[in-house]
């Protein structure tokens, strides 16, 4: 077999750990096993040690999940990931399946003989997860995660120190936010909740880390108690004595193996325990020991999604100096564009940025895509896949930026010329444009979720036979995880009502597969309209990311009058608010690059 992984490594090794993978389950009796890409936390970015279904299968996403049997094994993943899982794992090893067209326990059921036992790792599936298997009629086994014995190079965990979260950014101390979880878990009648998630963690305790790459997480457990009472679970060496002392004596420190002494100590008591993000081995400890199990959401998910004053007018401060480094890496790109590649341009993106007040690194790794690369849509270029973006192409740029005061994610899709675009790519990108704008100007009364406004994001595309197989939106954290729950902008996201503070992406896009892909993405921060509120409260969206759309690439006549209108005040705005702190020549571009493509003289039109 010749086919080799991206990084260099050679099939042999993937078929090797395969097979080890295969002895290890027989030794154990077990016809198969479970393995998400996921940490102890089921988190989406995770520290390097948890990398397990990367070290197996060759693939590098941020979403999926293997099953293996003795005979075959799948990979399964979404819309995003299906072009990477294709080039990054052995045909011969791996079958690849879209998991909504193919979820896993239907492949499970179908491959797997009658009664078969399947191995998972307890701390790696949900309660939720579990029980869909369960109910595939699956026959499932909990076992210490093979995966570790085999892995005989397996980084050390993350031990990186845990430092406090300055008030000034976080807008609430530590001992507000408790309060408030207490007394949602008093109004609940429970007397405790699990919380395992590190980004309720770390927003609930005020503190931040470098445990994970690309977001601020100190790893650790808690247990937050209806009468007050915390509990932090993490390493004794992440908790340096500056970080205890703004803690306080309030908060119960232990170490993580102190956690099932914890549990079983609730003996008697209603303990909650979110489903869908805890692993299951808690609420199996926690019915062992037993205390009663109530499923329901982490307590801290809304309260820190929605974003306070302090922490909104940081993530507008964040996202004018990050306009700043975009519009003077756009205008680098209209000069000399052609000659760079995938990464070069990556990474003079990445060192403007860093020349910004509070700038503590990316947010996630730069999708800097040319040509047929952006049709992958996670795509993540390497040294072995790195494209010149040369003339006449496509060059698709995803990335965003980590500060104390806010987390960025913003995507462009740029014509590097100097020859003039496609026709039939200048009509998708303005329905691409047209279907961003659509939801960025939406009204909505309180009450509807993001699955209601999908679809605002997709009609002109629709319109036009097209569509794009991921999520229109996801939540963006404060100083925090670039993904953020419980709302999202999708037909596949549950139903959780927008609500003020919340910031959300905007980001639709077009994938043609070998040969470029489109996407438009700005964040949005959900915001009262008083002015419609005379019924009932309605909810609007105010655009936080500054930075102009290609020019280039938009059709205007293709565009509604309301959207050309839209277009022309945002790209005001963007002029106004970055030109004055632009280097002259950068400034001097935006002005180009902002200009009306309204007709002079129309601007209070109506119809427009």
């Amino acid at each position: 077999m010749t086919w080799t992984h991206d990084d260099g490594m050679s099939y042999e090794i993937f078929a090797t750990r395969l097979a080890a993978l295969r002895a290890s389950l027989a030794a154990q009796g077990l016809a198969g096993f479970i393995q998400p890409r996921a940490d102890e936390h089921l988190s989406e970015y995770v520290p390097p040690a948890a990398e397990r279904l990367a070290w197996l299968s060759g693939f590098t996403g941020s979403a999926g999940i293997a099953a293996v049997l003795a005979d075959r094994a799948a990979l399964f993943t979404d819309g995003r990931y299906t072009l990477q899982a294709a080039a990054e794992t052995a045909p011969t090893l791996w079958e690849r399946h879209h998991i909504t067209e193919t979820p896993p326990p239907a492949w499970l059921a179908a491959h797997a003989s009658a009664g078969a036992r399947i191995g998972y790792d307890p701390w790696l599936i949900s309660e939720e997860q579990r029980e869909r298997f369960r109910a595939a009629g699956l026959t499932l086994i909990a076992i210490a995660n093979p995966i570790d014995a085999l892995w005989l190079d397996r980084p050390a965990p993350p031990s990186a120190p845990a430092v406090p979260h300055d008030l000034a950014f976080a807008g609430r101390s530590s001992a507000e936010k408790r309060a408030e979880i207490a007394a949602i878990l008093r109004e609940a009648g429970e007397d405790a909740a699990v919380l395992s998630d590190p980004a309720s963690i770390n927003w609930l305790f005020n503190l931040r880390g470098e445990d994970v790459p690309f977001t601020p997480f100190a790893l650790g457990f808690a247990l937050q108690h209806a009468d007050g009472r915390s509990e932090l679970f993490m390493a004794a060496e992440k908790l340096p004595a500056a970080t205890r002392a703004v803690l306080g004596p309030t908060v119960v420190i232990a170490e993580p193996a102190a956690l099932a002494a914890a549990l079983a100590a609730l003996a008697g008591r209603r303990v909650r325990v979110d489903p869908t993000a805890s692993p299951v081995w808690f609420a199996e400890r926690l019915r062992e020991a037993g205390a009663s199990v109530s499923f329901a959401a982490d307590p801290c998910l809304l309260p820190k999604a929605c974003k306070n004053e302090t922490e909104q007018a940081g993530a507008r401060a964040a996202h004018h100096r990050d306009g700043l480094a975009l519009c003077r890496f756009l205008h680098h790109m209209s000069v000399a564009g052609a000659a760079e590649s995938e990464i070069s341009a990556a990474t003079r993106l990445l060192a403007l940025r860093a020349e910004g007040a509070h700038f503590r690194g990316e947010s996630f790794p730069a999708i800097s895509a040319a040509g047929p690369d952006g049709a992958i849509i996670h795509y993540r270029v390497s040294p072995a896949t790195d494209r010149l973006i040369g003339t006449d192409s496509v060059y698709l740029i995803d990335s965003g930026a980590q500060y104390l005061d806010g987390t960025t994610d913003v995507t462009r899709t740029l014509w590097v010329g100097p020859g003039a675009p496609p026709e039939t790519l200048r009509a998708r990108f303005t329905g691409v444009l047209e279907g961003h704008i659509a939801l960025a100007t939406a009204l909505f009364p309180q009450g509807v979720a993001g699955p209601h406004l999908d679809a605002f994001a997709r009609r002109a595309l629709w319109a036009m036979g097209l569509d794009y197989d991921h999520g229109t939106g996801h939540g963006v954290g404060s100083y925090l995880s670039v993904h953020e729950g419980p709302a999202a902008i999708s037909r596949a996201a549950r139903p959780i009502a927008l609500a003020p503070g919340m910031i959300l992406s905007n980001e639709p896009g077009f994938y043609e597969a070998g040969a470029y892909g489109i996407r438009l993405e700005n964040l949005l921060l959900v915001r009262k309209i008083p002015e419609l509120s005379h019924q009932r409260p309605f909810l609007g969206f105010e655009t936080l990311t500054l930075a102009p759309f290609d020019r280039a690439l938009i059709a205007p006549d293709l565009l509604s009058p309301a959207a050309r209108a839209w277009l022309d005040r945002y790209h005001a705005r963007v002029l106004a608010e970055l030109g004055p702190d632009l280097p002259p020549a950068s400034a001097a571009w935006l002005a180009q690059a902002c200009a009306p493509l309204m007709p002079a003289g129309r601007e209070n039109d109506r119809s427009f």
